[in-house]
């Protein structure tokens, strides 16, 4: 449970609120993850695909956040296994993820994207707006595949810092450009800064920006994918607060506006 004293809860309805996108406001365990276990099992001639515990555990290094980085390095990891050393080139595994993620049809339909069920809804971002929170998106997908998920949110015009537009995580400058812009918007300072995400990376971002720019208080919210078997949530949970996770939810639909963060229930 996160220690009250870190953060001032009267200043809750002045913060800002970003999130990442992959894991809090989408499921990916269909898509992304299918995508970068179909690439590694292609590319190491069907002999390996890793089960979402394994990439999980790669993912626990916090330095894997980007899927094509992750799926190189499983291939690369996978044959050193046999004494063997073969590099799949990145545009190669870029191109192959990419056609199964986005598939081959211009509009995505045949791509794994086009099946991502949503885990937030439009009703949960206008509840933040009214309460007077500014929110935002930093994530370490594309913009188009980001925008994607959004538009089905009909979520128009959001703050969106994507992955041609920062350093990936968990450097904190993404982040950091996410809430200037939000500022903007709103016109005014948020001395708040919440950041809501599933990985270790995006926990080892707070814990990066809290260095990087110390004007703010920051919270580092985790929540639990969905891919996530409810035997090895707790185990989950542990790792994303032994990475800097000051709370962890089940989903982000349980950090409202209303949310008492010194009662609410808590890995």
């Amino acid at each position: 449970m996160i220690e009250t004293s870190k953060v001032d809860l009267k200043l809750f309805n002045t913060s800002i609120f970003v999130f990442d996108i992959d894991g809090v406001i989408r499921d990916v365990s269909g898509s992304y993850r299918r995508a970068l276990a179909d690439t590694v099992e292609y590319f190491t001639n069907t002999a390996y695909r890793p089960t979402p515990e394994e990439i999980d555990d790669l993912k626990a290094e916090g330095v894997w956040n980007n899927d094509w980085e992750a799926s190189q390095e499983l291939i690369k990891r996978y044959f050193q296994g046999l004494g063997k050393e073969i590099l799949v080139s990145y545009e190669t595994v870029v191109e192959f993820f990419q056609g199964r993620y986005r598939g081959r049809d211009s509009d995505w339909s045949d791509g794994y994207i086009a099946t991502e069920p949503l885990i937030a809804t439009q009703e949960y971002f206008w509840d933040l707006t009214i309460a007077g929170i500014g929110w935002g998106f930093f994530s370490g997908a594309t913009r188009a595949s980001a925008s994607y998920v959004l538009r089905r949110l009909e979520i128009d015009d959001p703050v969106l810092i994507a992955m041609e537009d920062a350093a990936g995580k968990p450097e904190p400058t993404g982040l950091l450009l996410a809430v200037k812009q939000i500022e903007l918007r709103q016109d005014k300072f948020a001395p708040v800064v919440v950041y809501v995400g599933d990985t270790v990376a995006d926990m080892l971002t707070v814990v990066k920006a809290r260095i990087y720019d110390p004007n703010y208080q920051y919270l580092a919210v985790g929540v639990i994918p969905p891919h996530v078997s409810q035997d090895l949530r707790d185990r989950y949970a542990a790792l994303l607060k032994e990475n800097g996770a000051d709370i962890v939810l089940n989903s982000v639909l349980e950090l409202t506006p209303q949310l008492n963060l010194s009662q609410s229930p808590s890995y």
